[in-house]
């Protein structure tokens, strides 16, 4: 299967399952074929993985930049989202969060305001971890820092947010983090049609994010990311420079990043520090490494693949799971330099021909 046909059936198991959730989980739900809401929630939590897979895939894959501090911007959308949902309970349902009890509050603070608009909450979430990508990285990338320095530093700058977000006085819940969630824009928490409408909120988000992303690294920019990835040495000498390329991309990445968290908390319930762990940020490049980075089908079927994998065996052997993620990274190292494509090298998967396509 060439990379464009496996562009094409990554991309229509998506808009299927966009499709066809509402449906099964809908008018069909009390059939033998119908979705139920634990299985819904698992495809919406894979689905919103998949998406931070394809985050980093972006800026990793394509530009050469490896990130392992994405939990942030993951986190950060997780954090938004959860702050309008509590405070939009509290002005419209007069239900007072649990986070006010943790913290002692009589009132929410006044970084709170405006959070019931859920309009207002969407600009944060695009704006706020865009933001916060664009100066790190324009920091990062104009003082030339790179390689396995920028993962730790990344590594370093989420595992301090995490710390930071650990004290209570932060205001962020500290070490309880947040929940107690009843509605998001009218959908009650913990009802059939709601898991079905997140589950389908969270296919159709990584859809698009999977074609705009297609669309992006195969244009002239795409083409530029490449070459900074391949000698950006070269690249400069030739009077290019290689910071912006880098830096929207930095910042897309960050931005569909801190999406996926959005979607991912309503459907889980609760945020707490421990979305910034630096295990997260690691399992999300075993994800693209799995799959092969450079390749964004491969950031996705490697997040699902791994993310299934997890779900099935942590709900009965829960501490064999790190043994397995520990073992799927040296099979990759050692086996699988460029992830599951070199099966396709090696001779297990037949190769057809076609154009060389960067998907």
């Amino acid at each position: 299967m060439t990379k464009l046909s496996l562009f094409r059936f990554v991309a229509f198991t998506l808009a299927a399952l966009t499709v066809v959730l509402p449906i099964f989980g809908g008018p069909l739900a009390n059939t033998g074929l119908g979705v139920s809401p634990y299985i819904a929630n698992i495809i919406g939590q894979i689905a919103t993985f998949a998406l931070l897979a394809l985050a980093l895939d972006l800026i990793w894959g394509f530009a050469g930049v490896l990130s392992l501090g994405h939990g942030l911007f993951f986190a950060l959308g997780g954090y938004l989202i959860a702050m309008h949902m509590l405070k939009a309970g509290y002005v419209y349902q007069n239900i007072t969060p649990d986070i006010m009890t943790f913290m002692g509050w009589t009132e929410l603070p006044n970084y709170w305001v405006f959070f019931e608009s859920f309009p207002y909450a969407v600009m944060l979430i695009l704006l706020a971890p865009g933001m916060v990508a664009l100066l790190y990285g324009w920091i990062s990338f104009r003082s030339r820092v790179s390689g396995v320095y920028f993962a730790i530093i990344t590594q370093a700058l989420t595992y301090v947010v995490m710390l930071l977000m650990f004290r209570n006085d932060t205001g962020f819940g500290g070490n309880n983090g947040m929940t107690g969630f009843t509605s998001l824009l009218g959908l009650q928490m913990g009802e059939h049609s709601t898991a079905i409408w997140l589950a389908t909120a969270s296919t159709a988000a990584l859809l698009l994010g999977f074609l705009v992303c297609g669309r992006l690294v195969n244009s002239p920019f795409g083409r530029m990311l490449v070459a900074v990835r391949d000698d950006e040495a070269r690249l400069r000498f030739l009077g290019y420079d290689p910071v912006w390329p880098k830096l929207v991309a930095w910042t897309v990445s960050g931005v569909l990043a801190a999406i996926a968290g959005a979607l991912y908390v309503p459907q889980v319930g609760i945020i707490n520090p421990r979305l910034l762990s630096p295990e997260l940020s690691i399992e999300i490049a075993v994800w693209v490494a799995l799959g092969g980075r450079g390749t964004l089908s491969g950031a996705v079927i490697g997040a699902a693949v791994i993310s299934a994998l997890k779900f099935w065996l942590t709900g009965f052997a829960p501490d064999v799971w790190p043994f397995i993620l520990a073992l799927v990274v040296l099979i990759v190292v050692v086996y699988l330099p460029n992830g599951l494509s070199d099966l396709r090298l090696r001779g297990v998967i037949p190769a057809k021909g076609g154009p060389r396509r960067e998907y």
